[in-house]
């Protein structure tokens, strides 16, 4: 006697992030007493995936750093030019998948290499997967991850400082990626 289990077996689904829903904020200290604020909003953002979950999904994500901005238009500048991210030498901010594994219904943990001015580090993001919701033909999936990199590991090299000797702006940067992901 055999007995043969069969899985279920899915297709590759394929997810884009909704321009419209979808951005990068950061947040950074300044003058060590207070908080800069920023986002970049043209987000392009692939998702594949066998699992219905998303387990094992793969996941590549640009950002076009001309994008970025920070409600002054003197600061983004200089954060267009080679004190910080370069954007006329190095246009994209690019993050690879190498991993995307489920650890609860709504928890997720996303492993990749994240290049920024050409530097590739590995990252290690926890994710929140908010839900997925159907209107009319369109499913749509939310999920939002928050986490810090130091900017000087990715050659964002500013390092003025003030009279303390504390940098005018700081080495840590808080990012939140809000994605809604749109069922191709």
């Amino acid at each position: 006697m055999f007995i043969v289990s069969v899985g279920q077996v899915y297709a590759q689904t394929v997810w884009k992030a909704d321009p419209v829903h979808s951005n990068i904020q950061f947040e950074v200290t300044h003058l060590a007493i207070s908080t800069v604020t920023g986002s970049f909003n043209d987000v392009n953002c692939t998702v594949k995936s066998k699992s219905k979950d998303f387990n094992g999904a793969s996941i590549l994500a640009t950002v076009n750093v001309d994008d970025i901005s920070t409600e002054n238009m003197t600061r983004d500048k200089h954060l267009k030019q080679d004190d910080f991210f370069n954007a006329q030498m190095y246009p994209k901010i690019k993050f690879v998948s190498s991993s995307f594994s489920k650890l609860s219904d709504s928890e997720y943990e996303l492993k990749g290499d994240l290049t920024i001015r050409d530097v590739t580090k590995s990252v290690t993001i926890p994710v929140d997967y908010s839900g997925q919701i159907t209107l009319g033909k369109k499913v749509v999936s939310a999920f939002k991850a928050n986490f810090k990199i130091n900017r000087f590991d990715y050659g964002l090299k500013w390092n003025d400082t003030i009279d303390t000797g504390s940098l005018v702006v700081g080495e840590d940067v808080d990012v939140t990626l809000n994605l809604e992901l749109v069922k191709q």
